[in-house]
């Protein structure tokens, strides 16, 4: 069964705390000084140390309907903006509740209480444990504090003053039984709590075990899901890489000698492709080469061709100036071959030398 508890902070600087325990709306105990009991615990300010204004401010951000409020206090107050404390309530019925308290009462007020070891979930206005009325002004005694409240207002009672604000508007008396009746509805919905800004409520530090389970759960989640998608990766190219190799020996069956067993189709066809065109480039690709390249440099001719059975070839070469045998050296060099000329002499007009080609 769930209890709260009301502690009434006393008038000016002395006096005691007195305090009401409401259990299932209903005020179950009551007494002086501190509460007892669990439940949480609502402190309740004295009447006299709040100035309490209503005012329509358009729903908005709670910071946003502070700021407002803070500009509707400076206008209704006579002491200094940094000496005050301004918070509002909630919207009820189109305005919202607007409590003024000095800042130093406030802070005074919540060191006392910790100094006992409260820590009130919230401070409330005495006048507002009544309820709104439609018309006129309702009056109740509240733990030895008498308080009035109006639609738009809320005060303590002192006699004479009272009298003068009501004027002919009804003035309505709520006995205990009475007071009994609706504080359950204001303990459950305070029409406004003082703990806001640099007063609010420090919240302790909790762990949430049941949002760190579905947290867990959700990694855990991703970490299958990003092994499965790497797995069905790793079969895709398993798969490829099979039927590649595959591909493979069927070209390779189709290159080799009849017959042969297949055993390493790299370095079989290598071995095929070498002993088909030569070693090096080969006879054909390196004897293309050196043609295109004497076919490029007039004045040049082969004289003789000697292929070396470690595919380099010998060349007899004939040019018209010696400049020409450089000429034909750099472009059989173009052609991606190194070239490894001889003593180069001039006999019967022509000069004469030779070249060793060999690939790079």
């Amino acid at each position: 069964m769930s209890a709260t508890n009301l502690l009434f902070l006393p008038p000016g600087d002395g006096g005691d705390y007195r305090w009401m325990r409401i259990e299932d709306s209903r005020v179950a105990a009551a007494g002086e000084g501190l509460p007892q009991g669990d439940g949480e615990v609502i402190a309740i300010a004295p009447a006299d140390a709040v100035s309490l204004h209503w005012a329509e401010i358009p729903a908005r951000s709670t910071a946003q309907a502070a700021a407002a409020a803070r500009l509707l206090a400076a206008e209704v107050s006579a002491a200094p903006m940094d000496e005050l404390h301004v918070a509002v309530g909630e919207d009820e019925a189109g305005s919202r509740a607007i409590g003024i308290v000095n800042r130093g009462a406030m802070a005074g007020w919540l060191t006392r209480l910790g100094a006992a070891g409260v820590d009130p979930v919230a401070v409330v206005p005495a006048p507002l444990l009544l309820p709104r009325p439609d018309t006129g002004y309702v009056r109740g005694d509240l733990a030895g504090q008498g308080v009035v409240r109006g639609r738009a207002s809320g005060f303590a009672d002192e006699p004479g003053f009272t009298e003068i604000v009501a004027g002919d508007e009804p003035l309505a008396e709520l006995d205990a039984d009475g007071i009994e009746a609706v504080l359950g509805a204001a303990v459950a919905a305070p029409a406004l709590d003082l703990r806001q800004g640099p007063f609010a409520r420090r919240r302790g530090f909790a762990i949430d075990w049941r949002l760190v389970r579905r947290l867990s759960w959700l990694g855990l989640a991703i970490v299958v899901a990003t092994l499965a998608i790497e797995f069905v990766r790793w079969t895709k190219y398993s798969f490829a890489a099979d039927a590649t190799e595959a591909k493979i020996e069927q070209v390779a069956r189709t290159a080799l000698p009849r017959g042969e067993t297949l055993v390493d189709a790299d370095r079989q066809l290598t071995e095929r492709l070498s002993a088909l065109r030569g070693p090096g480039q080969g006879f054909s690709r390196t004897a293309a080469a050196v043609f295109a390249a004497v076919r490029a440099v007039p004045g040049t001719e082969l004289t003789a061709m000697d292929f070396q059975p470690n595919g380099d070839i010998r060349l007899g070469v004939a040019v018209d100036r010696e400049a020409l045998a450089t000429d034909l050296k750099r472009a059989i060099e173009t052609e991606g071959f190194a070239v490894q000329p001889s003593t180069f002499v001039a006999a019967n007009g022509r000069i004469t030398g030779e070249f060793t080609v060999r690939a790079r």
